[in-house]
């Protein structure tokens, strides 16, 4: 388990400039337990994925990606998948009113992340007009990003929840809702049921859902397209591969040149 990106005290300045930047890489993979702070956060990596628990809801994001993280929500890094090459903004909470008051994925935008990269190199102290100026930008840009729908929401009900997480780990088990519920102990009305009523998805969407984005760490780690269909239990890879641009809005071979490209040619420490 690995610190904050930055001293705690920091994320939960007052005194401390409108906007703080930083970016750190490691040859190692990176987890930061459950923790929150007053400033809004966006994090992402410079390339490959990070996995995000926020609030109630766990997402894989590529680095064409940001997460929006409000003020004082719970969140924590589940883990980079593979060395961590990552970014973070902390945005003052008074900075915050006009920003997302739930945590989202936002789509990077170039002016951002050229911005990101100028305030790398400023101290956390009284920032100049200038500055200021581009403190804003990052902020306005932040207001005006693409929302995309790349979370998996979490159900609370025990029962949904344990079946949940046993599919987050293992998305390709292909046992039917009924298998499912008997061995969550619970009916299969009830459990269909319940996930619809805490995800907004179906059971069979809500799967799906996670299949994708177990989809998106398997490419991360340079797995082909046909391993994943076949491992991810699809029926086979045309109709993985129509699905995952159906989701993503690009085939998966796009989506992880994507991935590897990232923000590595605009962020560098």
């Amino acid at each position: 388990m690995t610190l904050p990106m930055i001293p705690p005290e920091l994320a939960s300045s007052e005194e401390a400039p409108i906007i703080m930047s930083v970016i750190k890489r490691s040859n190692d993979v990176r987890e930061t337990g459950s923790h929150c702070h007053s400033r809004g956060q966006l994090l992402g990596a410079t390339h490959g994925l990070i996995s995000i628990d926020a609030g109630e809801c766990r997402w894989v994001v590529p680095a064409t990606h940001g997460v929006w993280i409000p003020p004082n929500v719970k969140h924590s890094l589940l883990g980079s998948h593979g060395p961590f090459n990552g970014w973070s903004i902390y945005v003052a909470e008074p900075a915050c009113t006009d920003l997302p008051d739930k945590q989202c994925v936002l789509e990077l935008s170039g002016l951002l992340r050229e911005a990101v990269n100028r305030a790398t190199l400023w101290e956390y102290k009284e920032l100049e007009p200038a500055q200021i100026r581009l403190a804003n930008v990052i902020i306005d840009e932040i207001r005006t990003m693409r929302n995309i729908p790349l979370g998996l929401p979490l159900p609370k009900d025990t029962r949904s929840l344990k079946v949940a997480m046993a599919l987050s780990d293992n998305p390709g088990d292909d046992r039917c809702l009924e298998d499912w519920a008997v061995w969550a102990g619970v009916s299969s009305r009830t459990l269909r049921r319940l996930f619809t009523k805490e995800t907004g998805f179906n059971f069979t969407e809500w799967r799906q859902r996670a299949r994708l984005l177990k989809s998106l760490e398997m490419l991360a780690a340079g797995k082909n397209v046909t391993t994943i269909a076949l491992d991810l239990n699809y029926e086979n890879v045309s109709a993985f591969i129509a699905l995952f641009r159906r989701t993503f809005g690009a085939t998966p071979g796009h989506y992880k040149n994507m991935m590897r490209g990232g923000l590595n040619n605009h962020l560098n420490p």
